[in-house]
C-alpha cells in the first residue's frame, strides 16, 4: 500500500512538472513578426567552378554569374 502511494505521488508530481513545463515554453517564445516570411532565394552556378550561391551575391560576367571577380577573368581571359 505505502509503495502504490508513493508511485501515486511520483506521476502526480511527473504531471505538474510536464504540465507547467509545456506552458513555460510556449509563453517564452517570441510571436511570429507579420510580413517575414523566408521567400526563396533564387540559385545560380558560377561558370568557372560550379559552386552555387545566392543570385543577388553573383559577379555578372558575359557569359554569366561567376562567384567572384577572380573568376569572371580567369574564364572570360579580361583584365577587369
Amino acid at each position: 500500500m505505502k509503495y502504490l502511494l508513493v508511485l501515486a505521488v511520483v506521476m502526480v508530481a511527473f504531471y505538474v512538472w510536464r504540465n507547467n513545463r509545456v506552458t513555460d515554453r510556449s509563453q517564452t517564445r517570441p510571436p511570429p513578426t507579420p510580413g517575414a516570411t523566408n521567400l526563396p532565394v533564387v540559385m545560380v552556378a558560377c561558370q568557372h567552378c560550379g559552386t552555387h550561391l545566392p543570385q543577388g551575391e553573383t559577379v555578372r560576367g558575359a557569359l554569366g554569374p561567376y562567384c567572384s571577380a577572380e573568376h569572371r577573368r580567369l574564364k572570360e581571359g579580361g583584365s577587369t
